[in-house]
């Protein structure tokens, strides 16, 4: 029997089963389908590559001959099939943020896009671009790295661009600025955006309200700073985040100027002018303290927010997003998307995949409306 042939084909079915299933448990057997799920559900042409190219040196050195290795072929060829239909799911995803788009901004809103598909079949893990310079590690507080940020623009500064501020996820006791919505950062960068991604304080040794005061210190920071990289903050403020990082966005949007989060610096404008939260878990904070649920601070006012969540989200139901996305859209006056990603499971955002391009290509179009909504006004 070909072992090593057998054992790729049967990591690859693996592979394949936790891309299509949500597991939750057992607890070993979920870290194992999350981890491998997370990747490989945004490549799975990663592991297409692999299994095709395993499956030919066997035949081609001849390690095919026994029933057992035909029943590896066999295995082989379903894990194949099955990742075409993950596949087929991350390309779905064009149209699906198309029509959400269209029904929260309006019918042709939306544009089709050419995927770059070099980009995501070739390089998927490679998110830096060579017309974009990182300024690493910039203080905006004095908790030490946990009060560091990242400064991502053009190379040639052009001026008068926007700003997005992203704030990664890990359950708020783990993470790091630059780990999760990279593909996002860099491409915005490439366009003249200034994009700035900050680690903030983490649990155990700090809570509520201290990230959200973490938060309002980068948004004033970036209000600050940002024309030193080529932004003009009047031409807006976008944050952002994953997970976690998603509350910490969204709390921040419907707190603006809130002094008692804004100890010290209570005179900073920390209003921003739209919100996006990624794969976000948008609910109370772990104390289970009312207030520190978006979804109670939903307001007339409140910025435009674009909620983007996975319909296989292993950590975080859909019905936590579609709460804050039916508050917000009870109250508020300014538009309210959400899409729900078909195959989508935690941390989409990690890889240039046609699910995370195509979510990119909305988040543009997005604030290019909510933009010139302003402008209009």
């Amino acid at each position: 029997m070909a072992v090593g042939y057998a054992s790729t084909a049967v990591l690859a079915a693996l592979i394949t089963v936790f891309c299509l299933v949500r597991i939750r448990g057992p607890k070993p057997l979920f870290f194992f389908s999350y981890r491998l799920g997370l990747v490989f559900n945004e490549i799975p042409h990663v592991v297409l590559y692999a299994l095709t190219a395993s499956t030919t040196l066997a035949f081609v050195e001849g390690d095919i001959a026994t029933i057992a290795d035909w029943a590896a072929v066999a295995l082989a060829a379903v894990a194949a099939t099955g990742l075409v239909v993950v596949a087929r799911r991350g390309i779905r995803t064009g149209e699906v943020v198309r029509r959400a788009l269209d029904e929260a901004l309006g019918a042709g809103t939306a544009t089709r896009r050419r995927p770059p598909l070099a980009r995501i079949l070739l390089r998927p893990v490679f998110r830096r671009r060579g017309d974009v310079k990182r300024v690493g590690n910039l203080g905006y507080g004095d908790a030490g790295r946990r009060n560091l940020l990242d400064v991502y623009h053009h190379r040639s500064r052009p001026e008068g661009g926007p700003v997005l501020i992203h704030f990664h996820g890990g359950h708020y006791d783990q993470g790091r600025k630059n780990t999760q919505s990279l593909p996002l950062l860099y491409r915005l960068a490439s366009q003249g955006w200034v994009c700035i991604s900050a680690n903030y304080r983490l649990r155990p040794a700090f809570s509520h309200p201290d990230h959200l005061i973490d938060a309002k210190k980068v948004i004033a920071w970036a209000r600050e700073h940002a024309r030193t990289y080529g932004a003009d903050p009047a031409a807006g403020v976008f944050v952002s985040g994953s997970s976690a990082g998603g509350h910490m966005a969204a709390l921040a949007a419907l707190t603006p100027d809130e002094p008692t989060y804004q100890p010290g610096f209570e005179d900073a404008d920390t209003s921003v002018t739209a919100a996006i939260a990624l794969n976000g878990y948008l609910g109370t904070y772990f104390d289970g303290d009312p207030a520190t649920s978006p979804v109670n601070l939903a307001r007339a006012d409140a910025p435009p927010f674009l909620i983007a969540h996975g319909d296989l989200d292993e950590l975080v139901e859909t019905e936590n997003p579609k709460a804050l996305v039916t508050a917000l859209r009870s109250v508020s006056t300014s538009p309210v998307v959400y899409v729900e990603l078909p195959g989508g499971h935690h941390a989409f955002d990690l890889f240039h995949s046609f699910r995370f391009e195509a979510l990119i290509d909305g988040i543009e179009e997005f604030a290019a409306s909510v933009r010139a909504g302003r402008k209009a006004t």
